[in-house]
């Protein structure tokens, strides 16, 4: 069973925010690791699993935070506490390889010497497609998936539009949905795709808002953190009072209980 070793960084995903979705490894480090520092969208329910023992300490990065703490201080908090022969566990929200600068912290850590761990968490993807009982990679509709953020998912000049059986996974879209919608159209994306929002995905006030692509710019902002989904994969999965009348994949396709397809989902 895992213990949190002396002198060792652990980079330990804590999920969506639902503690019963953490891993047991990572419920046995935070138990007994002797340093913790979280991120501000680690949600409290989580931290409850650290022992008493622990020193906790916020390095949050909020936008806008004049006090907020640097990428570098984080770094150096790490590679101080390890020093010291302190089990250090880096406690990020979700994954910590999927948009949470794990890349730059690793690199600090193998500079120091610092012997570390990477322990995988459930990103915020899989728990808003949970969210919605939709596969991402349904086979009727979809045969990738992107993953983006808000801040650099708008399609560019010269750019085409995500083939059709892409199912796009955007990261912190931010509150205002027009610019993403208009590029996301003038590349030619249909207007019908199915579109959702999911807000704090897996915790108790889970909100979910559903649209289409056309529809996307006149949504409501949602508490944070959040995540949109966009693709035909989510067709099947739509209220009837949002879902789109017209599939271009599924047109001739086949479901599973051999129905023809018409283009209705």
């Amino acid at each position: 069973m895992t213990a949190a070793q002396k002198g060792t960084v652990y980079l330990v995903g804590a999920g969506p925010g639902d503690p019963e979705l953490l891993t047991l490894k990572a419920v046995r480090l935070l138990a007994t690791a002797d340093l913790v520092l979280h991120d501000d969208l680690v949600s409290a329910a989580v931290m409850e699993m650290v022992g008493d023992h622990a020193l906790v300490m916020s390095v949050g990065k909020r936008c806008g935070d004049a006090n907020r703490m640097r990428q570098v201080d984080i770094h150096t908090l790490m590679v101080d506490g390890a020093r010291r022969g302190l089990s250090v566990v880096r406690l990020k929200s979700g994954d910590p390889l999927i948009f949470g600068r794990a890349a730059e912290e690793m690199d600090a850590l193998s500079e120091a010497q610092i012997p570390f761990e990477v322990v995988p968490g459930i990103t915020a993807a899989f728990a808003a497609a949970a969210a919605i009982a939709c596969s991402l990679t349904d086979r009727r509709s979809a045969s990738s998936v992107e993953f983006q953020t808000g801040h650099r998912c708008v399609v560019g000049e010269g750019q085409q539009a995500e083939p059709a059986g892409a199912t796009r996974v955007v990261y912190m879209p931010g509150r205002d949905y027009r610019e993403l919608a208009d590029a996301w159209l003038s590349a030619g994306d249909a207007p019908e795709l199915p579109c959702c929002v999911i807000s704090r995905a897996a915790q108790p006030d889970q909100h979910v808002q559903w649209t289409t692509l056309a529809e996307l710019p006149n949504q409501p902002a949602v508490a944070a953190p959040s995540l949109l989904l966009a693709g035909w994969a989510l067709a099947r999965r739509m209220p009837v009072a949002h879902r789109p009348v017209l599939n271009p994949l599924q047109r001739t396709q086949t479901d599973t209980t051999g129905e023809q397809l018409d283009g209705r989902t």
